[in-house]
């Protein structure tokens, strides 16, 4: 009986093998759940139709679950042929039992999907971003996947998974701008989507190690992160597409980089931005820029048309608040050395700040200061600096070259006016020898003192005509001490102070002393009349050339005492320049003109010694078009002259005059019987009296043309006559 019952146990338990064995490989085959199985795939979506042949029902080993399989089903999608490779129905045992299947979940495989099958597919659905990207953007590739739906214990749709991977992926993102050789595979279900190593290509920029992750709900967010390897030389593709993204793009020459990056995004139902967070973190190990637009500024020598960057470090973080881009490492402009920096640029909606600091070895000049620094020796240099829309704050300036130093902090500007300034301290050398060292402060008061100051370039800079005012918003008092300026010419100003006052970014009151050594000062007066707005400048100083360096008319004078004296308004002035005691020394104007007149003696001297002059005037009128010469009259021993002209505005001069030697012009003299009702005599029309001219051209092309003349125009030696009766009567 034993016996027995042990062989029905073995025979049992060999069978129930044999029929695991059987139902984990081959199955069996039965039609009797083809129409729920059909009816379950139709429940997914209603525009399936599936058509099954055969069906086995099989066991899963691992999950120990029955399950129904089919292969090679014939599944229509809208009419449209689905390539499924196989499908498995998980069933509940007990309810089999009880002849009331329950299915727990379908598992569907499909063959591998052209792009081209998608693209059928998807012509299905409603309209939506994702069928529009799927059949405008995406190019080629290739799809496997595998969908396991759940039901609950009534049969219906619970939840779902989708899983697989793409292949060979090409996909234009923007305009232009292509995904190619892309590979990754995905896994998702109805509440996220993740997908795994992302691998692929952008023109020169490949993507590897990629991930990212899609949760579903009311609000959809996207998570990624990307490791880039860039090698872009100028042929692979053209970066400059990307300018419609970023217009520095187009600037792009080349530029190899390592990148890790990482965003986040939040959108809402209707795929709308909510906020997002890239990041990025990386190297630079070559980039090179060609600037459309050349940096230029009035202090640098050199465009700036080429920045190049190698061995940097760079760092970037962007989101709706703050915007950081921060890059450290070596830079080069214009093919030059490459140098230190470290640059950091913060963005917090209208608020910028940036942080700099540079080595720089290219030639400045601050022609203020009369500074030069020369090229390929290496200064040190940092900013730190805030804008907000059209207000500008540098926080701090701090410029060190050698023995050389400029220092500044909180200097304002609202586009391009200046409005004001804590402190700026100034130290610098010409030659090995001090040539700047001040401070200026900006309080109630402005304060300019120090020890030197280099105002050599100071007439060029105030000659220069500029069409905006920058200095509009100040007003106030200011006061300037310097114990030495250095004046052009190598002349020095001793113990100079001057006090003042500033309304609107111009000078409405001076009063200002200097002494330049041998008893020879240098006076500056200017008030303003409040019932006409106008302002009364008054300049005396016991030498000349200082002041009238930047003059071209004045080349070659030497020596003398000058008496300036103006009254103007914010368009016209009428001014009146009076040198008395000096010489002209090898003056090219004046020289050519003595020798187109044959009058080589007095060439001569104008080549030696000089000729000497007993005073000069000019009485002038200047309007924004033109300066208006009414009168410039010469009077000295050997020669006298009297001419009129204009400038306009483009430097065009135009001068006439007459010029005579002094001795024809005394014997001249001498013959007229009454002064005040003057007739020349005959006789006195003997021989050459002097030369009449004109000189007319733009700057530097001036052309002379001349006239002998016989007789002067009684204008002529009255005023000749009037100067030198002031003049005995002054000594």
């Amino acid at each position: 009986m034993k016996k027995i019952l042990s062989n029905l146990i073995l025979l049992l338990l060999l069978s129930s093998i044999s029929l695991i064995i059987i139902l984990s490989t081959i199955g069996i085959e039965t039609n009797k759940f083809n129409n729920l199985i059909s009816k379950k795939i139709n429940q997914i979506n209603n525009n399936i139709n599936l058509k099954i042949t055969t069906i086995k029902f099989k066991i899963d080993i691992k999950k120990i679950r029955l399950f129904l399989e089919t292969k090679n089903p014939q599944i229509n999608y809208s009419d449209i042929l689905i390539p499924v490779k196989n499908i498995k129905v998980y069933i509940d045992f007990v309810s089999l039992i009880k002849s009331q299947p329950k299915i727990r979940r379908i598992n569907l495989i499909l063959n591998q999907l052209d792009i081209e099958q998608l693209k059928k597919i998807s012509a299905t659905l409603k309209p939506s971003n994702f069928t529009s990207f799927v059949n405008n953007r995406i190019k080629q590739g290739r799809l496997n996947t595998e969908l396991e739906v759940y039901f609950d214990n009534n049969n219906l749709l619970e939840n779902f998974i989708v899983r697989g991977s793409v292949t060979n992926l090409k996909a234009e993102i923007i305009k232009a701008i292509n995904l190619e050789k892309t590979n990754f595979s995905f896994f998702a279900d109805s509440t996220d989507v993740l997908i795994k190593n992302i691998f692929g290509e952008v023109g020169p920029i490949k993507i590897k190690n990629g991930d990212l992750k899609l949760k579903l709900g009311s609000e959809i967010q996207l998570e990624s992160n990307f490791a880039t390897t860039i090698k872009y030389d100028g042929k692979s593709i053209n970066l400059k597409n990307l300018s419609n993204i970023h217009k520095y793009f187009k600037n792009i020459i080349n530029l190899e980089a390592e990148l890790n990056n990482s965003f986040l995004i939040n959108l809402d139902e209707t795929y709308k931005i909510k906020k997002y967070d890239y990041k990025n973190k990386g190297k630079i190990a070559k980039a090179n820029f060609d600037l459309t637009k050349p940096l230029e500024s009035n202090f640098l020598i050199d465009k700036i048309k080429k920045i190049s960057l190698t061995k940097s470090e760079v760092k970037m973080n962007f989101n709706p608040k703050k915007n950081i881009t921060a890059i450290a490492g070596q830079y080069s402009l214009n093919e030059g050395n490459f140098l230190l920096f470290d640059l950091e640029n913060i963005a917090e909606g209208a608020l910028m700040k940036l942080k700099l600091n540079a080595d720089y070895d290219k030639s400045i000049e601050l022609d203020f200061i009369n500074y030069q620094k020369q090229k390929d020796t290496v200064a040190t240099f940092s900013l730190n600096l805030e804008k907000k829309k059209d207000n500008i704050k540098i926080k701090k300036i701090n410029y060190v070259d050698g023995k050389n130093s400029i220092f500044a902090e909180d200097i304002k500007f609202n586009k391009d006016s200046f409005l004001s300034l804590k402190k700026i301290t100034i130290k610098t050398n010409k030659k090995g020898k001090k040539n700047n060292d001040f401070t200026v402060l900006y309080g109630k008061k402005i304060t300019i003192n120090g020890t030197q100051f280099d105002a050599t370039n100071l007439p060029k800079i105030l000659n220069q005509k500029t069409k905006k005012n920058k200095l509009l918003q100040i007003s106030k008092d200011i006061e300037i001490d310097f114990s030495s300026i250095k004046a052009p010419l190598s002349e020095n100003l001793k113990n100079f102070k001057l006090i003042g006052k500033i309304e609107k970014g111009k000078f409405v009151k001076i009063s200002s002393k200097g002494d330049f050594g041998a008893n020879n000062f240098l006076d500056i007066t200017m008030k303003k009349d409040p019932k006409n707005q106008k302002k009364y400048l008054e300049i005396y100083s016991d030498l000349t050339r200082p002041l009238l360096t930047e003059y071209s008319f004045f080349k070659g004078l030497t020596g003398g005492k000058l008496l300036y004296s103006s009254i103007f308004d914010g368009v016209n002035s009428n001014s009146k320049l009076k040198i008395e005691n000096f010489k002209v020394i090898n003056a090219p104007g004046m020289i050519k003109l003595l020798s187109l007149a044959d009058l080589g003696g007095l060439a001569d001297l104008a080549e030696g010694d000089g000729l000497s002059f007993d005073i000069l005037e000019i009485n002038m009128e200047r309007n924004k078009d033109l300066l208006k010469l009414n009168e410039i009259l010469a009077l000295g021993p050997s020669i006298s002259v009297l001419m009129d002209g204009y400038q306009d505005q483009s430097g065009l001069t135009s001068l006439r005059g007459t010029l005579v030697p002094a001795k024809t012009l005394n014997k001249m003299i001498s013959k007229i019987p009454l002064i005040g009702n003057i007739v020349i005599p005959k006789e006195v029309g003997e021989g050459l009296f002097g030369i009449s001219f004109k000189m007319k051209g733009p700057e530097g092309k001036i052309k002379t043309t001349i006239n002998p003349i016989r007789t002067i125009t009684p204008r002529f030696i009255q005023k000749i006559i009037d100067k030198k009766k002031n003049l005995n009567n002054f000594n």
